[in-house]
């Protein structure tokens, strides 16, 4: 084929010239308007990324080289990022660069050349993060055993989230803070990286709480929708995190390598909920069961220890036998010390009898005009060590105040507090007892029948009676039975008093109709 469609130059010196510009262009057209958009599969070798954001790299296979770029705009929109080594399709633009003489390829997009691949870049990876202790069980931080806020990493329009709320409500509810993030695409990764930075770079004590607990989660997916959490910018956001955190991602068949740098591994988001917080009436039965083994436990120390006491004490002499001997080592000792005391004042005054000749009145001022220096020196030392004393007096004074000023306030409340507790109680057991008294019996329709002022409770004796008084709830009357004599009447007997804080119960010696 011709590069060049221009009639043919004349052979010899009338031959044309081209610039280097020419034939670079001519080349440039040739190969793009042959070739366009290609698929070229190789493996990945020389990857360069420089801080421009572009990405070099090279196709190649066991008889050939041909070099790649891919623009900052086109790495961004890459799922997969190609690594030396890795077999793939490059999918692009075939075109030259001028400025070396070469052709290259613009790609826009890489795919691994099957799963095989990506499995094998995949532990390629691994492996490169492991031996640099990303994964060590040494990194591991502990749970919390209940977290007060818990800080949940996931999409919030799917179904994840509505069942991680929904077991904690069930297990025991938790103040849940959502970071939404994109699961799989390309924005997954540097999202969920960002969101576990951010819930670490949330202040202690601010307005928004820091969390205690992070669950990265995600529902089931493809390797190649799972691929966002195997990225190298999630593990080490994960390693690095200093918030315990839990990979809830894909299934329980599917492994993620945020798996072995989280904190602890759940098989689902569901079991991540679980995790994360006890069940709240199981606690509960604990909590009840520990409080009443340790009152058992208390009693049963403070019983002991009673009779430990009790038994010590019976072997225990009398008190005043045991200071016996020393009150009379004291009184001996006390009848010695004034005739010590006089002799060794005599001893010490003739010892110092030849020593007061010998003192000169010159030796005397000297000592004198120095411990006045030292007096008047303690003198100016004196006065701002008093204001000291007196201003931290003042102060203990203050406090001591505002304390005494706090006991007489919560001291004048106590008898209020205390009166009203009892006029309260008083209260109940006055309607307990008119609730109780035999005078609510009456009113259900019971009467009290007496004989004078003894009470009836036989029909035998009622017959005998010359007269009954009959006691309703609303007064009395009076009654003479048949054939009996009559009779004058008898005053009425007092109804029986009643007692506080007991138990009314209907007369014991009476009738009630």
């Amino acid at each position: 084929m011709d590069i060049f469609e221009d009639e043919p130059a004349p052979q010899g010196g009338n031959a044309h010239d081209y610039t280097v510009s020419e034939i670079s262009g001519a080349v440039k057209r040739v190969i793009e308007g042959e070739f366009g958009r290609v698929r070229v599969r190789g493996e990945v070798g020389r990857v360069s990324r420089p801080s421009s954001g572009h990405l070099y790299f090279d196709l190649k296979d066991e008889r050939a080289v041909i070099a790649a770029v891919s623009w900052k705009g086109q790495v961004a929109r890459m799922q997969i990022r190609p690594e030396e080594g890795m077999e793939v399709i490059a999918t692009g633009k075939l075109t030259t660069f001028p400025g070396q003489s070469k052709y290259q390829l613009i790609v826009d997009d890489v795919e691994p050349a099957g799963a095989g691949a990506l499995m094998a870049m995949l532990e390629a990876r691994r492996r490169a993060l492991a031996a640099e202790g990303l994964f060590d069980e040494g990194r591991k931080r502990a749970l919390p055993y209940l977290p007060g806020v818990i800080g949940v990493v996931t999409s919030p329009s799917g179904a994840v989230i509505r069942d991680i709320l929904h077991r904690l409500r069930e297990r025991f509810p938790r103040r849940v803070l959502i970071w939404p993030v994109a699961v799989q695409g390309q924005a997954c990764a540097p999202e969920v990286s960002a969101a576990i930075r951010g819930f670490n770079a949330l202040p202690e004590g601010g307005p928004l709480p820091r969390p205690d607990l992070i669950i990265v989660a995600r529902g089931g997916g493809s390797l190649e929708d799972l691929w966002g959490f195997n990225e190298e910018a999630v593990v080490r956001a994960a390693a690095e995190s200093r918030i315990p955190l839990i990979s809830a991602v894909g299934h329980e068949t599917d492994t993620t390598l945020i798996d072995f740098a989280a904190d602890r591994r759940a098989p689902t988001p569901t079991a991540a909920a679980e995790i994360a917080v006890p069940v709240r009436a199981e606690l509960m039965a604990r909590i009840t069961e520990a409080e009443a083994r340790m009152a058992r436990a208390a009693r049963g120390r403070i019983d002991y220890q009673g009779q430990r006491l009790r038994d010590l004490s019976r072997g225990l002499g009398r008190p005043e036998a045991l200071t016996a001997p020393a009150r009379q080592r004291f009184d001996l000792m006390a009848d010695r010390l004034g005739p010590a005391l006089r002799m060794v004042s005599a001893r010490k005054r003739a010892a110092f009898a030849p020593l007061e000749a010998r003192i000169a009145p010159m030796i005397l001022r000297r000592y004198l005009a120095e411990e006045g220096r030292r007096l008047d020196l303690l003198a100016r030392r004196l006065a701002p060590a008093l204001a000291r004393n007196r201003a931290e007096a003042e102060r203990r004074n203050a406090r001591d105040r505002a304390a005494l000023e706090s006991l007489t306030e919560r001291l004048a409340r106590a008898p209020r507090l205390r009166l009203a507790q009892l006029t309260e109680r008083l209260d109940r057991l006055d309607r307990m007892r008119a609730t109780l008294g035999y005078r609510e019996t009456l009113k259900r329709g019971y009467a009290v029948v007496r004989a004078g002022a003894a009470l009836v409770t036989e029909a035998a004796q009622a017959a005998q009676a010359p007269r009954l008084e009959i006691e309703f709830h609303d007064g009395r009357v009076s009654a003479r039975p048949e054939g009996a004599p009559p009779a004058p009447p008898s005053p009425a007997a007092p109804a029986p008093k009643p007692r506080r804080a007991k138990k009314a119960e209907p007369p014991e010696q009476g009738s009630l109709f």
